[in-house]
């Protein structure tokens, strides 16, 4: 298939993927912060700005971190890439470059989730009460998985999208892991109290694995909720998880066997899987959990720079006066459109 193609499938899908995460980002930080005095919410929602890697400009452009300034710059600030009003608006751009590749009704589905994005930025009070909007924007991504994976072919397309879609999605939780492990929770007196179970509640409830986790699990764990996360072979959302998936999905792209590559892309990738198939969270903790996690996101910034490399470098040399908005954004970004924790600590 064109490269063309495939990057703007590939991006179509990690925007959608990582509006849908920004939300996830709001609503556990919401729910985190519910009760707490007017003077600490600043500090707890400063965090949301750095998991993003975006700090540098929103202190240039807004100073003090506060929830509605934050909340401003993760929703609907068109001038930051990583909001959502311009994560639906990017995911728009590349579909309507590839509108003969993908199914009408996925194409129909993501212009109701742009138009509702547009329409909530227009009201003062999706800002007091974000919520029920962030709730509408996971609904909208899960209602344009289904229509993906149910309408369209599964051949070479559909796999870059999926591909595209857990690796955003390894990422988000990675990062919605560490911030409240590492960040949110920083004071060692709070671990294992009463507020330490309930955040690590909301964290499982923001990635829609509370009830998942229950089941298998019984009792809130800190370290039981880690591995959940990190190391579960089922769960939708973990780490291990999708990044099984997406390992699957490159294979048929390039018709590789399990036990051979055939471009960095792939070395990379399998390289990750392995070490996520022969670790336990025992050793994540003994190592240190956001270490393991930094270290995590980087290689697959490696991945994503890899990917950019083998299947989409061509059509950016040879189409560059012909790119879109979406397309040169891709191209900015790339994988590393997010900066590591340790470039942002």
């Amino acid at each position: 298939m064109l490269s063309r193609v495939a990057d703007s499938v590939y991006w179509m899908s990690r925007y959608v993927e990582r509006a849908e995460n920004v939300a996830r980002f709001i609503d556990v930080n919401y729910n985190i912060t519910l009760g707490e005095s007017a003077d600490g919410l600043g500090s707890q929602w400063a965090p949301l700005v750095y998991t993003t890697g975006d700090q540098e400009d929103f202190n240039e452009r807004f100073g003090e971190p506060t929830r509605e300034k934050v909340l401003k710059f993760l929703l609907f600030d068109e001038l930051n890439p990583n909001s959502i009003i311009s994560c639906a608006s990017y995911a728009r751009e590349n579909a309507r470059t590839i509108r003969e590749i993908i199914p009408s009704v996925v194409w129909e589905q993501l212009n109701k989730f742009y138009m509702m994005v547009r329409s909530a930025a227009g009201f003062t009070t999706t800002l007091d009460q974000p919520q029920e909007f962030c709730e509408r924007v996971r609904l909208a991504s899960h209602m344009l998985v289904g229509a993906t994976d149910a309408t369209m072919s599964h051949g070479e397309a559909w796999h870059f999208s999926r591909f595209g879609r857990l690796l955003e999605r390894a990422d988000k939780t990675s990062r919605i892991v560490d911030v409240q492990y590492y960040i949110l929770l920083p004071d060692a007196r709070d671990v294992g109290s009463t507020l330490d179970v309930v955040r690590w509640s909301a964290l499982l409830k923001s990635a829609s694995a509370l009830v998942m986790y229950r089941r298998q699990h019984g009792k809130i764990e800190p370290e039981r909720v880690a591995d959940f996360l990190i190391l579960d072979r089922y769960f939708p959302r973990a780490m291990h998880f999708c990044l099984d998936r997406a390992l699957e999905s490159l294979r048929c792209i390039t018709g590789s066997s399990p036990a051979t590559f055939s471009n960095r892309c792939e070395q990379r990738m399998g390289r990750l899987c392995s070490n996520l198939n022969y670790t336990t969270i025992q050793d994540i903790i003994q190592h240190g959990l956001h270490q393991y996690i930094d270290d995590f996101q980087q290689q697959l910034n490696l991945v994503g720079e890899a990917v950019r490399e083998d299947f989409f470098t061509f059509k950016q040399k040879i189409a560059a006066a012909n790119e879109s908005p979406a397309q040169s954004q891709n191209q900015s970004l790339g994988n590393g459109q997010i900066q590591t924790q340790s470039q942002t600590s």
